[in-house]
C-alpha cells in the first residue's frame, strides 16, 4: 500500500430565496439521482469560494458574488484501504443575480420550501446535511468508510461556532 494520500475537493452551495431553496432533482443517469444542491469537483487552482461560485453559475445560470457566500461548513469522507480523503465544502447563498437556465446540464432546477424540502427523494447523506445549512454556525461531518464492507466505520457529525 502506498503511503501517498489522494485528495477529492468539492463544493455545494445552496441558493435561498425568502423560506424557498433552489434545488436539482438530478436523474439516474448523472450519478447520485434525487434532490440535491447545485455543486461540483473544485478545478486546480481555484479557491473553494470560486468552485462553489463557477458550479453553481454552470448549474443553474445564478452568479454569487464572493461576498455573498456564507461558509456552512465541511464533509469529509476518508477510505483508508486506498489513502482517499474526499472533501466537500459547503455554501449558502441568499444574495444572487441572473436567471435559471432553461435546460440546465444536471437536472431539473426547483424552488423548494426549506420545510418540505426533506419530504422529497435525497440521497441519505444529502438529506443528513440538508438541515444543516440552515442552522447557525457551521458542520463538520467526517466519515472513515470501509471499503470492504461497505460501511461507515467512523462516523462523527460536529456542530461548531
Amino acid at each position: 500500500m502506498s503511503n501517498k494520500i489522494e485528495y477529492g475537493m468539492y463544493t455545494m452551495c445552496l441558493v435561498q430565496s425568502e423560506n424557498k431553496v433552489l434545488l436539482i432533482n438530478r436523474p439516474t443517469s448523472q450519478g447520485f439521482p434525487g434532490y440535491l444542491g447545485p455543486g461540483g469537483k473544485v478545478d486546480f487552482p481555484e479557491s473553494m469560494a470560486e468552485g462553489a461560485m463557477r458550479e453553481l453559475w454552470e448549474e443553474t445560470g445564478l452568479i454569487v458574488k464572493p461576498e455573498d457566500l456564507v461558509f456552512k461548513g465541511i464533509d469529509e469522507y476518508v477510505v483508508p484501504k486506498t489513502n482517499y480523503r474526499y472533501m466537500v465544502f459547503n455554501y449558502l447563498a441568499q444574495k444572487f443575480e441572473g436567471e435559471l437556465l432553461s435546460n440546465p446540464p444536471e437536472g431539473e432546477l426547483l424552488w423548494v420550501d426549506i420545510n418540505e424540502a426533506l419530504e422529497l427523494p435525497m440521497q441519505p447523506w444529502y438529506k443528513r446535511r440538508f438541515p444543516l445549512f440552515f442552522e447557525p454556525g457551521t458542520f463538520e461531518i467526517s466519515v472513515v468508510w470501509d471499503e470492504d464492507n461497505h460501511i461507515a466505520i467512523e462516523d462523527k457529525l460536529r456542530r461548531l461556532g
